[in-house]
């Protein structure tokens, strides 16, 4: 079904027939008086029915049940219904739409009526959708990942998460840095230029320090297939001069550089120079918070593995053979004991 500006009324109440209690007991006179009870279950029912179609709304969404005869009922008056909605799905479906759950459907306030731009029912693969389009108020949207296997999946949604992350960071950190590995680059070659000012064995921790922070770069190219040694010369060289502290790797010209050269039998030269561009100029950039915790982070735990000095240990445990030494000298005893004894029987 698909309808355009419906109303969606949000309701808390069941919309079927109720099997009564086993030990329950009508007591009549005559067998007219046992039909008229029947009627009396079904029209109750046809009464909350008839007062949902009232209401003008074209979609109805219930948290408890609904059965196949409200079901029925409303498809022959064009009226979509769903039973049984999560309450987090209700939740969300209220707040977007501007419905109130209601618990009776005797008098329901236009008010408490929802609305959208367009409900649409769609079928995507082996499942079937309820879509909200243009909902007055909502701030979120909903977002369908298929895939031919469940870890691909599960991959698509962790990379989809940091990916919202990272934006959800960089509105509200207003301060960011060229990405791309080009900020640890450029951190790498100021603590080396620091390091020759530095007398003494710190030099070779600035540098080391320095070095490690090369390990950024040289995972992406190394996750795109580049020849990280290539890429990572080429950015050395760009950020030793004047006005290149924001080139970082680029992924896909590297990759489209090195897909050319295969085709051309390596007539067009190295991937180093298409590998590397301006990110900042390319809108590749960073939180620069995420950047700072990442750092910190990272020195924490240096430090703390640095910091230990000694390790407890049983060396007895480590040792394969003498894994079990006393079922072994019991199993000993008790033969030369029972050989003995039976020797002595012998001379009797």
């Amino acid at each position: 079904k698909s309808f355009e500006q419906p109303k969606v009324l949000a309701l808390n109440i069941e919309l079927e027939l109720k099997a009564e209690r086993d030990n329950a007991e009508v007591r009549i006179t005559d067998p007219e008086a046992y039909q008229r009870v029947v009627d009396a279950e079904w029209n109750v029912i046809y009464e909350k029915l008839d007062l949902c179609v009232k209401t003008g709304a074209k979609v109805i969404v219930s948290r408890l049940a609904i059965g196949d005869l409200a079901t029925q009922y409303f498809a022959d008056r064009d009226i979509f219904c769903a039973g049984r909605v999560p309450e987090e799905d209700m939740r969300r479906l209220c707040k977007s739409t501007g419905a109130v759950v209601q618990t009776s459907v005797s008098s329901v306030p236009v008010e408490a009526m929802g609305t959208c731009e367009v409900f649409e029912e769609r079928q995507v693969g082996g499942e079937r959708y309820n879509l909200f389009k243009g909902c007055p108020l909502s701030k979120s949207c909903t977002i369908v990942l298929r895939g031919g296997a469940e870890q691909f999946i599960d991959e698509a949604v962790r990379s989809l998460e940091d990916a919202m992350h990272i934006v959800r960071r960089a509105v509200k950190n207003t301060s960011v840095v060229p990405g791309g590995g080009a900020i640890d680059m450029e951190l790498s070659r100021r603590l080396r230029e620091y390091a020759r000012s530095v007398a003494g064995k710190a030099q070779l921790f600035i540098n080391a320090f320095a070095k490690a922070l090369e390990i950024i770069p040289r995972q992406l190219c190394d996750n795109a297939g580049l020849d990280a040694t290539d890429v990572l010369n080429k950015l050395r060289q760009k950020h030793a001069q004047e006005g290149g502290a924001n080139f970082g790797v680029d992924v896909r010209g590297g990759m489209n550089a090195q897909f050319q050269q295969r085709n051309d039998g390596g007539a067009s030269g190295g991937v180093g120079s298409s590998a590397v561009i301006d990110t900042y100029k390319s809108y590749v950039w960073e939180p620069s918070a995420v950047k700072l915790h990442a750092v910190r982070a990272a020195c924490d735990a240096a430090c703390l593995v640095l910091s230990v000095d000694e390790t407890v240990r049983n060396p007895r445990s480590e040792d394969p053979q003498n894994s079990m030494p006393a079922m072994g000298g019991r199993g000993g005893g008790r033969g030369r004991g029972m050989g003995g004894r039976g020797r002595g029987r012998g001379r009797r």
